[in-house]
């Protein structure tokens, strides 16, 4: 078994939670709460992975990851 660090963005909207991975594409999922939002998105990269394992595709994986809010004055 190996470990893979990836970046996930975690949005909270009305309805809950909405989580995605930006390295592995359609990976994303939603919850109504912040702990079952984690666990969501862990699922789901962890299928995404084996996929790519048993399709010997490469896995991206991020060496720096960086969040940052800006302010746009319309």
């Amino acid at each position: 078994m190996k470990n893979y660090k990836l970046s996930v963005v975690i949005e909270k909207t009305k309805e809950g939670y909405f989580a995605f991975c930006p390295e592995l594409q359609g990976c994303y999922t939603q919850g109504e709460t912040y702990d079952e939002i984690i666990e969501n998105i862990k699922d789901v990269i962890k299928l995404n992975i084996e996929d790519r394992l048993e399709n010997n595709e490469e896995i991206p994986q991020s060496e720096f990851i960086s969040l940052t809010a800006v302010e746009v004055e319309v």
